[in-house]
């Protein structure tokens, strides 16, 4: 992993390059470049690549006065899993959350995701809801870090 390296969402091009991703992982969900502009003003998001190639996205989302609760998500594109990509993007995320003040750190995971379930529960993470948003047929999965 010597050449990976992870930078903010910051120009349409890492905002494109996240969106790829995530509309790879998520294709029950994909969201347009004004989907994403709107996400980069409310959340973190991160790029990784490996060299020029890239690899994986996170999206970090503040915790609010109301709740205290931060939700990491780590994606790494499925050619590139096993190589370290998902633990660095989750431990600059985790880190990211915890400076921001929350008490509790959240992930959410496609249910047909199984790598994405794997990660989160090896992680430490448990399953606290199952859920389908309108008009989905696969259920999201809320995991909460122990």
């Amino acid at each position: 992993m010597t050449d990976l390296h992870i930078r903010a969402v910051d120009d349409d091009a890492t905002a494109e390059d996240w969106r790829h991703v995530h509309n790879v992982i998520i294709p029950t969900a994909p969201l347009t470049s004004e989907e994403v502009r709107d996400r980069v003003r409310r959340n973190r998001l991160e790029v990784a690549y490996r060299g020029d190639v890239l690899v994986g996205c996170s999206t970090v989302r503040p915790p609010t006065s109301d709740e205290p609760v931060a939700t990491v998500i780590a994606r790494t594109l499925a050619e590139h899993r096993g190589q370290g990509v998902g633990e660095a993007l989750y431990t600059r995320g985790t880190a990211h959350a915890r400076e921001l003040g929350a008490e509790a750190i959240e992930t959410v995971v496609l249910s047909c995701n199984e790598d994405g379930l794997r990660f989160a529960l090896a992680h430490g993470f448990v399953e606290t809801e199952r859920y389908l948003l309108d008009g989905d047929t696969i259920p999201w999965v809320t995991l909460r870090l122990r």
